[in-house]
């Protein structure tokens, strides 16, 4: 059983342990690909800006889970000389293996940052954030890569680590972590949700976060900022985010009955992929934070079709969706 619901829940309690840094000059910087959903509601609880770190894992020729080292964006490098001393491999292999990992890193660089400078660390706060640690090579490496980028003060936030990693390590100033197993045989473990990252999903992140800090529109051609609504049901407001491109054909209903919110970064990616496509999104929560914690209302059945039946009621009595040929639920 994991400890954290999915990435942005982690980065939802991460957030909430670095909240002594809001309204300090910090900078969040998630290490692609995982440790981008964990930095974007960091990002968001401190109303920082955000960036991406980006290093790449030398995983050993014969077990590539395993990492040996870690190569940085600026050329930064660490080697695991345990790791290698233990499995042997010779120069020549561990050279291959950085040539390609070094061409996937260069790749990544332009594909994460679409032509955006990357944000200036000089004389800032860096925090590094990543989904977990369990060798420690990629960290070390983020560490340094900010130190070299002029950050006054580096600090690793991570949802889990393995205790004996964190004690040995010296690159940051400080470290935060929420949980620190003695012994850590696989980050996650500590998940209930570890669904891959795409490539595609970090570059939607990375926009957003952008785009929140400008407050301006989440895409291009929309009305303006999606806005937060209230929807009323059963004596209480049912909390939700509703989109509206310029021209709307229909509108999709994301409802969440538990877990992932309307605050979800991988259900706003989606939504932000329907919104392109000229439909509107309400990105909508059916139970209350309350009513969350009893778990019997997950499986109210009765409910829920309740509450999704005057969101869609609602819907349909605005002026701007009224005319909507069709109203989606996803």
């Amino acid at each position: 059983m994991g400890i954290f619901q999915d990435r942005a829940d982690a980065g939802r309690q991460l957030g909430l342990r670095l909240m002594y840094l809001r309204g300090q000059d910090t900078v969040i910087l998630g290490v692609p690909r995982g440790g981008v959903p964990v930095a974007f509601e960091v990002a968001a609880a401190l109303d920082a800006p955000l960036d991406v770190i980006i290093v790449r894992k030398l995983g050993v020729p014969s077990e590539p889970e395993l990492a040996m080292g870690a190569i940085g964006e600026d050329g930064t490098r660490a080697l695991e000389r345990s790791v290698l001393a233990a499995t042997g491999v010779k120069q020549e292999e561990l050279r291959a293996v950085e040539r390609r990992e070094r061409a996937i890193l260069e790749d990544r660089v332009g594909r994460f940052r679409a032509g955006r400078a990357r944000v200036d660390l000089k004389d800032r706060i860096a925090v590094v954030v990543d989904d977990g640690i369990a060798t420690g090579s990629t960290a070390r490496v983020a560490c340094r890569i900010a130190r070299n980028l002029g950050a006054a003060k580096v600090i690793l936030a991570v949802p889990v680590a393995s205790a004996d990693v964190l004690a040995r390590l010296t690159e940051p100033d400080e470290v935060v972590c929420l949980a620190t197993p003695p012994r850590l045989t696989a980050v996650g473990h500590h998940y209930r949700d570890f669904s891959p990252t795409g490539d595609d999903e970090v570059a939607w992140l990375l926009a957003a976060a952008a785009e929140r800090l400008q407050n301006a529109s989440s895409t291009a051609g929309s009305r303006g900022p999606g806005e937060e609504v209230r929807i009323p049901c059963d004596g209480l407001w049912l909390r939700g985010y509703l989109h509206l491109p310029g021209s709307t054909a229909g509108v999709v209903v994301f409802a969440h009955g538990s877990g992932s919110g309307r605050h979800s970064p991988r259900n706003g990616f989606v939504a932000a992929t329907l919104r392109r496509a000229g439909l509107g999104t309400l990105l909508l929560d059916l139970l209350t934070p309350g009513e969350e914690l009893n778990r019997a209302n997950v499986f109210d059945i009765e409910l829920l079709a309740r509450r999704l039946i005057a969101a869609t009621g609602w819907l349909g009595r605005r002026p701007d969706t009224a005319s909507c040929s069709e109203v989606g639920r996803a």
